[in-house]
Formats: structure tokens, C-alpha cells, sequence
């Protein structure tokens, strides 16, 4: 059962994520708070059941007008001007509770006057905010010059809408200081969870692995520089927009698996001489699997990896290009390593601790709103991104 408020009554939760169109990290957090709350509303811009493996398919999905384009993982990103007015576009009138799981447009849903909402925040949108001038610079003059003013309306309006939210809670500290930066809110950190079931030691393999969405800011460019200079065997795992590319750059040394299946994914892990890191992971939910698979993780040196990887313990932290990632892989002994080691810092990232950490965020809001109700601020029209009146919310459209 999830939380119930202060008064000791049951709640009527509505849970909100940005899109639900395959299985990923947030994904696996979100699938989480829906077993917490298992009688509550789902809402999302977007749903795709096969490409969420039917995980689900037992829950009352509210969609927006964007679902009858039928977007899919490798389609969505073509509808981005339209997510903010997609994710307002929903009525969350009579619910108690909502818990937003956004790491973009979900954190901006409208509660109803009365409800209380907590937002889950694995990123503020990396676009717009952190990932913002290489995404412009990876880009043409045309697409510049129209992202460029896109991105600073969608700021405005993303920092507006965060005052909405009653509680804010952070999956590391990177994205803590992210939110108080950019948002000028505080939270409090609660870690994913991790399903450490899944995972046990096993005979080592000769591979290392990369687990990854292959995007550009993953850095999964330097991974393949590096093993073509080392022509040690590579195999990454994950889909995204730029396979293609990456495939072009690799060597005879390095595998692309795609996606896999959970079991396999476990299998890869516990054979893995190290898990290689490229990108700043705001949490990195495979850091922590890879060691719960009993196998160290060689991580640039930021973000969630200095909360999750024991230096010299559980792997190595490195920093830099190409290079250096292959100097800290000939120079890690991975064979050094205690599987139980592992295996028992992983354990710090358990279901039990963040249902334990979710429920006493929620509780700690409830509390807030019983003994006096906190300050909303109002939200602007944003010039570009304009909020339009609650009579017109169904029929909300995004102004360029």
C-alpha cells in the first residue's frame, strides 16, 4: 500500500511520467512508485504498451492529444514543442496526491487546488538547461537559430512551473544543485532503486561493457575511440538515435547488442571485466546493477558515479577524452576486485530504501499542506510557451 496522509485517510494518488515509451531507467523508477501506489492513476503525454513489454498493461493510462499519432522511441523527440502543452492538457482535479517522475515536462502537470504534488526529478530537461550549448553546437545554422530562442522560452517557462510543485525530491546530489540552480527550490536526495535480484557473480568473461542510450551526450564515442586504440573487446548494449554513427566509428573489437532482455543484459554484467562509463550520470542505474552483478564499474569522474562507485573498492574514476579512458583501463586491475565487494555496496541502493525515502517525502508534504498550506507561486505566460485558461486546457497549443 502507498502512504496515507496525516489524517490516517486514504489517498486518491494520481502518477504522472514524462512519456511511457519503453523501458529505461526513469522508467524502472517510475515502475517502482506504480507498485507503491497500486490503485492509482497513471497519466502520460504518450503511451506505447509494446514498447513498455506490457509492464503496464494492468493500469488506468491516461493519454494526451498526441497519442493518436502513435509515437513511438524513435519518433517522440519530433513532437518536443508540443509536450508542454501536452502534459497541462491533463485535468488532476478531486486527486489527494501527485507524484510526478520527470526528468522534463512531467514536474509541470497542474495538481488540483488542494492536492498535494511531489516530483520525483531525475533532471531538470537537459536541453534547455545543462545539455543546452552542445546540443546547439552540435547542430546547423538553421536548427540553431530556431532551437537557440526555443530553448531560452522553454527555460522560462520550465522555472516557472516548478513553483507549482509542493516537494521536490533529487536522485543525487548533481541533479540537487541542478534543481536549486536552475528551479531555485531545494530537495532532498533519495537514490533509485535498484532490483538487486536480479543480478548475482558469475564466471568473468573477456568483454568489457558499455550499457547505455546511445545520445549524443553519452560520450559513448569516446568508449570506441578508446577500445580501437586498445583492441580489447567491447560489446554495448542499448538503441538510440545515434547507433548509426557510433557503428560507423567502431572497430573490429567492439559489438553492438541492442537492446536485450533484462536476463540478458544480467548475464552481459556478471561477465563483464568492467562496466565503462563515458557520460555524467545523474544517478546511473547500470552503475549500480554492474555491481550488484558482482563486477566494477571504470566511471568518469562526476555526477551520481562519486555517490555510488567506491574508488579502488568497486572500480576506478577517470577524467578526460579517449586517452585517458584507455590509460584507466590498462591501469585498473580488475581482477584485484572482490565480487562481494560489490555486491555489498550495491546493497545501499535497495527497493526498501527508497520506498522508505519516497514515503517519508510524500508524508513530510501531506504535513506541510494539513498544518499550513504552502505558497504557490503564480505561473506567468510565457512568451512562446503561453499557459492558456483552464476552460481552454483540452484544446492548449504550443506558440512558437
Amino acid at each position: 500500500m502507498g502512504p496515507h496522509s496525516v489524517l490516517q485517510q486514504p489517498l486518491r494518488v494520481a502518477l504522472v511520467h514524462d512519456f511511457l515509451l519503453d523501458v529505461r531507467g526513469a522508467e524502472r523508477v517510475f515502475l517502482e512508485l506504480c507498485e507503491m501506489w497500486p490503485d492509482a492513476d497513471i497519466y502520460t503525454p504518450v503511451y506505447d504498451e509494446r514498447g513498455t513489454e506490457h509492464r503496464f498493461a494492468d493500469r488506468r493510462v491516461h493519454t494526451s492529444f498526441l497519442q493518436v499519432l502513435r509515437p513511438s522511441a524513435h519518433t517522440f523527440r519530433a513532437l518536443l514543442p508540443f509536450y508542454p502543452a501536452a502534459i497541462e492538457s491533463f485535468d488532476l482535479t478531486g486527486y489527494d496526491l501527485v507524484v510526478s517522475s520527470s526528468s522534463a515536462w512531467a514536474h509541470a502537470v497542474r495538481a488540483g487546488n488542494g492536492t498535494v504534488h511531489v516530483t520525483y526529478c531525475h533532471n531538470p530537461f537537459r536541453y534547455a538547461w545543462n545539455e543546452r550549448e552542445p546540443t546547439l553546437s552540435s547542430r546547423n545554422l538553421v536548427a540553431r537559430a530556431f532551437l537557440r530562442p526555443f530553448f531560452r522560452r522553454w527555460r522560462g517557462w520550465d522555472r516557472a512551473v516548478a513553483q507549482r510543485v509542493d516537494r521536490y525530491v533529487a536522485n543525487s546530489s548533481i541533479t540537487r544543485s541542478r534543481i536549486r540552480e536552475y528551479y531555485l527550490r531545494d530537495a532532498q536526495i533519495v537514490h533509485p532503486p535498484v532490483d538487486l535480484a536480479r543480478f548475482q557473480p558469475g564466471a568473468v568473461a573477456d568483454h568489457y561493457l558499455v550499457v547505455s542510450e546511445l545520445l549524443p551526450h553519452k560520450q559513448i564515442d569516446v568508449a570506441i575511440a578508446a577500445f580501437n586504440k586498445l583492441r580489447l573487446p567491447l560489446v554495448i548494449v542499448g538503441d538510440g538515435p545515434a547507433a548509426r554513427r557510433l557503428q560507423r566509428l567502431a572497430g573490429p573489437t567492439i559489438r553492438f547488442a541492442g537492446r536485450v532482455s533484462d536476463e540478458e543484459v544480467a548475464r552481459l554484467l556478471a561477465g563483464a571485466r568492467a562496466l565503462i562509463v563515458t557520460a555524467v550520470e545523474e544517478f546511473g542505474i547500470a552503475i549500480v546493477e554492474s555491481q550488484a552483478a558482482g563486477r566494477p564499474v571504470i566511471a568518469r569522474r562526476a555526477g551520481g558515479a562519486l555517490e555510488t562507485v567506491v574508488d579502488g573498492v568497486t572500480g576506478c574514476f577517470w577524467s578526460g577524452g579517449a586517452e585517458e579512458l584507455a590509460n584507466a583501463v590498462l591501469s585498473f586491475d580488475d581482477g584485484a576486485v572482490d565480487p562481494q565487494a560489490c555486491v555489498a555496496n550495491a546493497t545501499r541502493f535497495n527497493r526498501d530504501a527508497f520506498r522508505a525515502g519516497i514515503t517519508s517525502e510524500v508524508e513530510a508534504a501531506l504535513a506541510t499542506r494539513v498544518n499550513g498550506a504552502p505558497w504557490h507561486a503564480p505561473v506567468p505566460a510565457v512568451s512562446g510557451l503561453r499557459a492558456a485558461s483552464a476552460q481552454q486546457r483540452d484544446s492548449r497549443a504550443v506558440q512558437l
